[in-house]
């Protein structure tokens, strides 16, 4: 029959992640290297530190519910592709295709982001060490030869070890995820220990010139970019070695210890001095600065220890999440099936893993300046797959003649948070660089969209949903009665 036989040439992944493993993951992948850099360019001076943590625990709520209808379809659909696949079984093939190139850009997005971090720890821990072969200047930062090769050493490393198996990716994340977590709890106790710390260093708490809803706002549209990371448990579920129904305590705990991770860093930049005073010092990086400030060069370990764990595991993290949504993606069709290949031995989608190298490779040549840009186009991204997925769960629901609001109130929240970025005149929507990023983005995907539409169109729905699924019995919620009946035919 044909869905046998499409069933049996599969690709598979091996089962090897344990639970910790996969907790790690998604924390490091949460408190990457924005934890430690936006408090110094964005949260203090766009929003106020008080705004900052309001906005933190609204963001860690929002995001638990989404969360919330994400356990639902994990345990239901625990295969790669995450939101992909989800999309799939609520949309059909156009809405999976939209939801997971959507994806696609934000993880990528995010590998750049912590290639891109690379130097600037190094000019913090080694100033001038990589700072030679002046190439040219991007939005005002200088791009050195140095910096692109150790930041293109970097994006090498992770990559071959995502290429050559799961499961010491998977290890490695785990240590370097108590390494970060160390690291900030250390660097907390350092600054409370000050003579120069104060509360009222804090103040003002909301920033001059905005409402405070306006400066709470600000930070929770960004709350899809913060919290990206508990999503990445999704991508890695065919890999799980233990039951999918752990995966929400998994996702919640994650969200919540990186939303008090974001607090203590936000807290301590604010908090040795008066935040307005340290602002004004224009300090490359406020984090270190501060760091520095507290506990001098043992501060610049500590922090060193703590950024470079979560750089460390935002690459290691969404190497794995990219590239296994890429992986499902090819293996429904939508894409190429060269970026469906599963390594013979290593047992890893390694074209993904190719590509994502390559794709990444691109970020040491672009300068600092595109952080800003990344995050913007990160937000968008991932806030699109989180209201597909919350459909989704409604849509399974629905159709089992039950409720379930915790799927409606996350998709109304997703699709809040878009209009907050996306709409005239919110303040906090996103500036002229990540549209055009963006508009390039989607005129690739339509691109490989057309190519490939022919092909998933000419496909039975039971096969292809036997690709995305490995069962072509698991249930959808789309209209499948013309490719159901297609389907019937080619095994007839």
């Amino acid at each position: 029959m044909a869905g046998t036989s499409q069933n049996s040439e599969r690709g598979k992944l091996e089962k090897s992640l344990s639970p910790w493993q996969v907790g790690a993951l998604a924390l490091g992948c949460i408190v990457g290297w924005g934890c430690f850099v936006l408090p110094g360019i964005s949260f203090l001076p766009n929003a106020g530190p008080l705004a900052t943590i309001i906005a933190f625990a609204i963001g860690g709520v929002v995001m638990s519910i989404v969360a919330l209808s994400y356990s639902h379809m994990i345990e239901h659909y625990p295969v790669a592709g995450g939101e992909f696949a989800y999309a799939y079984a609520g949309f059909g093939p156009t809405g999976a295709f939209v939801c997971g190139w959507a994806l696609v850009l934000g993880y990528l997005s995010i590998v750049g982001i912590n290639a891109s971090a690379i130097a600037l720890l190094a000019r913090f821990l080694m100033p001038g060490v990589f700072e030679f072969g002046y190439l040219y200047t991007a939005a005002g930062w200088d791009v050195y030869v140095g910096e692109v090769l150790i930041m293109s050493a970097a994006i090498l490393m992770f990559g071959i070890m995502n290429y050559r198996g799961v499961s010491v990716a998977g290890s490695i994340q785990l240590i370097l995820a108590f390494a970060l977590t160390f690291g900030v709890i250390a660097m907390t106790f350092g600054v409370v220990s000050t003579d120069t710390f104060a509360f009222s260093n804090l103040i003002p708490h909301f920033a001059e010139g905005k409402s405070k809803i306006a400066a709470i706002v600000t930070v929770v549209a960004i709350a899809p970019f913060l919290f990206v990371g508990f999503d990445t448990i999704p991508q890695a579920a065919e890999e799980f070695s233990f039951s999918p129904k752990k995966a929400r305590v998994l996702m919640l705990g994650a969200i919540g210890i990186g939303a008090l991770l974001y607090t203590l860093v936000t807290f301590c930049v604010g908090s040795v001095i008066p935040y307005k005073e340290l602002l004004a010092q224009d300090h490359a990086w406020a984090t270190g600065a501060v760091a520095h400030l507290a506990l001098g060069k043992f501060g610049s370990v500590v922090l060193g220890t703590a950024v470079l764990g979560a750089v460390c595991t935002g690459m290691n993290g969404f190497y794995l999440a990219t590239t296994r949504l890429i992986f499902s993606i090819a293996r429904g069709k939508f894409l190429p099936q060269w970026f469906g290949e599963v390594h013979p031995t290593y047992h890893t989608p390694h074209n993904a893993i190719i590509f994502t190298i390559a794709i990444s490779l691109l970020t040491p040549w672009a300068g600092r300046a595109v952080v800003g840009w990344i995050v913007d186009m990160c937000s968008v991204g991932t806030v699109i797959a989180y209201m597909f997925t919350c459909l989704a769960s409604y849509k399974m629901f629905a159709a089992r003649g039950e409720k379930n609001m915790v799927s409606v109130l996350g998709a109304v929240a997703s699709f809040i948070i878009l209009g907050m970025l996306t709409v005239p005149g919110s303040p906090a929507i996103i500036g002229t660089e990540p549209w055009i990023l963006m508009v390039i983005w989607v005129v690739m995907g339509i691109g490989f969209y057309m190519i490939q539409i022919p092909t998933v169109r000419n496909t039975p729905e039971l096969e292809i949903r036997g690709s995305i699924f490995g069962d072509s019995s698991i249930p959808v919620f789309f209209d499948t009665e013309e490719k159901a009946t297609g389907s019937r035919t080619a095994e007839n």
